[in-house]
């Protein structure tokens, strides 16, 4: 048996990724937020595809206790795991902190996944991948210690540079881990979907989305479109082997010296090591 997780899989990009696994053959674990609401989406995964092989997890990646407890019970009733697809994430209008104490753009799409990435490789096995989606909005990060995990950033809370900030961190975790990881014949790679018409590109602003709507989701990825380079990463037979990359439209984009070797990766490694120590144990 193939196992698939995906997160985020009741929502527009992660339900494309999880109804393509499922329908290569995978059991296909829909890890969300909120199980009760994801249930109709299973459902209609199971009826567009005729595959039943598919079933829904809590998960939430804000709170590392339940990415612990989310990982246990996956360890508790599959002896591996062929593919985890690192897809949920946020772009919060407002500041929140995490009953952990991060910034929740931060937690939500970096601390989060990479406390059940790190917390799931030991069920991985040579040819299992890992897929991270990104965004290019990681060339507006800067990570700043300790702001980046407490506010997102130095200075004033904004909703796109701590979102991009996010995204960076996710970035170089993918670099980092990729060669970590390389040995085992475990691939790691990062995807960018591009600008998806999603509700979390939502302004949360009620004269400016209906506007944005009229002029600009025409020509914005469907769901579909989006998810695609991640779903070609998670299971096209042509990219075995691929590692360490950062791919948009289906292409390896080449990332300067100063992503592929950052000033920051190893410090990155190391702060992020402290915060979820006390949940690899």
């Amino acid at each position: 048996m193939k196992v698939a997780i995906i997160t985020g899989a009741n929502g527009g990009m992660g339900y494309e990724e999880a109804k393509e696994a499922l329908l290569q053959g995978y059991h296909t674990i829909m890890a969300c937020y909120c199980p009760s609401k994801s249930e109709a989406r299973r459902q209609q995964m199971i009826e567009e595809t005729g595959c039943t092989d598919v079933e829904i997890m809590g998960l939430d990646l804000s709170n590392l206790q339940s990415v612990r407890d989310f990982a246990d019970q996956v360890k508790a009733r599959f002896d591996h795991i062929d593919l985890l697809m690192n897809n949920a994430g946020t772009l919060e209008t407002g500041f929140h902190r995490t009953v952990d104490g991060l910034e929740r753009t931060v937690g939500v799409n970096y601390v989060g996944p990479y406390l059940l990435t790190r917390l799931l490789i030991p069920l991985m096995r040579k040819g299992s991948r890992i897929v991270n989606m990104s965004s290019c909005s990681f060339i507006l990060g800067k990570l700043q210690f300790p702001a980046f995990f407490e506010k997102g950033r130095k200075g004033c809370w904004q909703r796109i540079l701590v979102y991009s900030n996010s995204k960076l961190a996710l970035t170089l975790f993918t670099l980092e881990l990729a060669k970590r990881v390389k040995s085992k014949g475990i691939t790691v790679n990062a995807a960018d979907p591009g600008v998806v018409n999603t509700k979390i590109i939502h302004l949360q602003n009620k004269l400016l989305d209906p506007l944005a709507d009229l002029f600009f989701r025409p020509l914005i990825r469907s769901p579909r479109h989006g998810a695609d380079t991640a779903i070609r990463l998670m299971l096209d037979a042509d990219k075995e082997g691929q590692t360490g990359t950062f791919c948009r439209s289906n292409k390896i984009v080449k990332l300067g010296d100063k992503y592929v070797h950052h000033k920051h990766m190893q410090t990155l490694w190391d702060e992020t090591e402290k915060i979820v120590q006390n949940f690899l144990i």
